[in-house]
């Protein structure tokens, strides 16, 4: 890294991994970016050394002025272990301690969190009950009310029908194999549903997908970015532990 300076503040280093890329911002404790905005392409069916050794690689040009590191992942997490981990590599991600991993890599305090949950810390508004989309590689939901995030669930691995669920239906694979317009119509369906099974006051859409959208969205649909999103990660260090909220501190 670019200095073994002594973190002498509450900085965030922020962490978004993707089944595409990873991404990582240097943040205050009110989420404002202190650095700029960097990201590196996630290997192909990514085991955890690759994924631990890519951020390692990706934060060198940062300053050590940080004490806690946010991680965004894109699968199940409890307690800081990962449980499922679908858009990366098979069979190599069951109960896996990524943030211990990465809290000795760095020697800092660590919290790990579903990628969709930290986004959704980033974007919503606080008010009400608001659920956040991710389509990228794959489907990635988040609730949250309040502003208070709830406990995770893996909405995208329901089934829509007889052969797919919400990851097979309107995922990256998905939106390649059909093309826009018809990856359009699915999108729409699946609003549709959440629509009417949550009854959210705000839904926000992110994700790398998230531009293809072509339809005209109700007024309390929003697209948010990546770049928002990241800022989660200082939101995530001002919530108490529970739910799937746990810090995770380096072994000596």
């Amino acid at each position: 890294m670019a200095t073994d300076k002594k973190a002498e503040n509450n900085n965030i280093l922020s962490i978004d991994i993707g089944g595409t890329s990873i991404k990582t911002v240097l943040l205050d404790e009110s989420g404002n970016m202190l650095t700029e905005y960097l990201k590196s392409k996630t290997p192909p069916e990514a085991t955890p050394k690759d994924i631990v050794s890519g951020i390692i690689e990706l934060i060198k040009p940062f300053p050590v002025s940080y004490n806690r590191v946010s991680i965004g992942f894109p699968g199940y997490v409890k307690n800081g272990i990962v449980k499922t981990a679908p858009n990366l590599a098979k069979n190599k991600w069951a109960d896996v301690d990524l943030a211990q991993r990465i809290a000795n890599e760095l020697g800092k305090s660590v919290r790990l969190v579903n990628d969709a949950d930290q986004q959704g810390l980033g974007v919503v508004e606080g008010k009400g009950f608001e659920i956040v989309f991710t389509v990228g590689t794959g489907f990635g939901t988040a609730l949250l009310f309040d502003g208070e995030l709830l406990p995770h669930l893996e909405l995208a691995h329901f089934p829509i029908n007889k052969e797919e669920d919400y990851d097979d239906y309107i995922g990256n694979k998905a939106f390649e194999k059909i093309g826009t317009e018809r990856w359009n119509k699915r999108l729409k369906k699946v609003i549709e549903i959440y629509k009417t099974v949550f009854n959210y006051d705000t839904l926000y859409i992110g994700g790398g997908n998230s531009k293809q959208i072509d339809f005209k969205l109700e007024n309390n649909i929003k697209i948010v970015t990546n770049r928002d999103g990241i800022k989660g990660g200082a939101k995530l260090w001002k919530l108490a532990d529970k739910y799937n909220i746990f810090t995770v501190e380096p072994k000596k």
